[in-house]
């Protein structure tokens, strides 16, 4: 058997997923921890089936992306989409590390930016929605706190569409790292950086393209080539939902300074500082994250859609 072959056995892909991936229809995958560990049930749930929802609006089919069971899933239930939001902290955060044993022990696991990626490209999905990538921690220096997130980027084959980097991380070592890893990091229509939940930072982009089309284009030049690795899109939040960059700031070092007192590290600390930034800017936060998911998650599809017509 070979190795592709053995990861399929692991891999179970929804009926709906399926077909679409057989009819060369344009898919999207979405990841699972922004349903467990992005924010309160019910809401996790209403806001996971409506970005689902406005992915088949814009013509791709979602496939949200899960370990139930110990069975990696590329397409989920309903069912399954409520399970993960009502269990929510107690399902498991799974990353790149954590897979194997979650699969081996039969559990249920959400999966990062890092995971979802390896199950799309095992799905042969090449396009991924999500609200902010990981990066590199504030304090990294000392720490050595860096998502995988950024490693995966660099090896694994799929486009990634999100707001930016998460703003409670530290954006200019997290591009120093993706450069040097090689992974482009598209501004969609813009020159700086978003910083999630506002619209620029002081750091720069790789490159501006303007179209889902100049994507799509690109992703095919770079894996025709056999460039491994994926892309980063860097899609604002929508202008009418941005948020204060003063007011986000001040949450962001209140929240990173809790953090730091209450000793929370690893794999809790970007759900404490984002749940906590949300307590500090009362809701206005989660409502933004919300928002700029749903816009990623249109640009996701008309990518998606482009780069099937040219493949």
């Amino acid at each position: 058997m070979t190795n592709n072959a053995m990861a399929q056995s692991y891999l179970d892909i929804s009926p709906e997923v399926a077909q679409a991936l057989a009819q060369n229809k344009a898919v999207v995958a979405l990841e699972s921890t922004i349903i467990s560990h992005g924010m309160p049930y019910p809401q996790n749930v209403e806001t996971a089936l409506l970005v689902e929802q406005k992915i088949r609006e814009n013509g791709a089919i979602p496939a949200t992306i899960a370990v139930i069971n110990g069975r990696m899933k590329a397409g989920l239930s309903r069912d399954e989409i409520e399970l993960l939001g009502k269990e929510g902290h107690s399902i498991m955060k799974v990353s790149r590390r954590d897979l194997p044993f979650v699969v081996a022990n039969g559990q249920h696991g959400a999966t990062t930016v890092a995971s979802t990626m390896i199950i799309a490209e095992m799905a042969n999905i090449k396009v991924f929605a999500t609200g902010g990538i990981g990066g590199v921690h504030r304090g990294a220096a000392t720490t050595f706190d860096i998502s995988a997130d950024l490693q995966e980027l660099a090896k694994t084959n799929v486009t990634v569409v999100c707001a930016g980097a998460k703003s409670i991380l530290d954006l200019g070592l997290t591009t120093e790292y993706l450069e040097t890893n090689g992974v482009p990091v598209i501004g969609y229509q813009t020159r700086s950086l978003p910083a999630f939940f506002c619209r620029t930072s002081p750091f720069d982009v790789s490159i501006t393209l303007d179209s889902a089309e100049q994507i799509a284009a690109a992703m095919n030049a770079k894996w025709g080539m056999g460039l491994r690795g994926g892309m980063v899109v860097a899609n604002p939040i929508p202008e009418q939902y941005a948020l204060p960059e003063n007011m986000i700031n001040a949450a962001i070092e209140q929240a990173v300074k809790e953090s730091e007192e209450q000793g929370v590290i690893g794999k809790e600390s970007t759900p404490f500082l984002l749940a906590r930034v949300a307590e500090l800017t009362g809701g206005d936060s989660l409502h933004a994250n919300i928002q700029l998911v749903f816009n990623n998650a249109q640009l996701a599809a008309k990518i998606a859609c482009s780069y099937q017509r040219i493949i």
